[in-house]
């Protein structure tokens, strides 16, 4: 794989995985057909682990989560990270989302998921140490 992405390195990946989304979940007029639901979650949540490896400029991301986090916290004292990511998983299934609006929550839950502890946290590391060893 190295061969075929050269040294594309993490902000390279974070960077090409955002065009993707932004361009595969607006309004397609190209040649290639826009992002379905599922395969846009699935390139979010690499997005939010390549974001996450990547740090700069790409932690202004989770520098906003954090700020909502934060905000959350305050309203409810006691929400906890787990929390606050059933809550946006609940919403992401249940709620009617346009592929755009998936990605964003889609990199914004893996945030909050991986700072959560248990199953989520261990994916989020899986898939930050590929991104890492795929941009390598």
């Amino acid at each position: 794989m190295n061969s075929i992405l050269g040294s594309l390195g993490t902000v390279g990946l974070a960077a090409a995985l955002t065009a993707i989304l932004w361009f595969g979940t607006g309004r397609v007029d190209g040649h290639a057909k826009g992002l379905g639901w599922g395969t846009t979650l699935v390139i979010a949540m690499l997005a939010g682990a390549s974001y996450r490896a990547a740090g700069s400029p790409f932690d202004l991301a989770s520098t906003g989560v954090n700020d909502l986090i934060g905000l959350a916290g305050g309203m409810l004292p006691g929400l906890t990270m787990p929390g606050i990511a059933l809550i946006m998983l609940a919403m992401v299934m249940w709620k009617k989302l346009s592929t755009r609006q998936v990605a964003v929550f889609g990199i914004a839950f893996f945030y909050v998921a991986s700072g959560a502890g248990g199953a989520w946290s261990i994916v989020a590391d899986r898939i930050a140490l590929a991104a890492q060893h795929l941009a390598a």
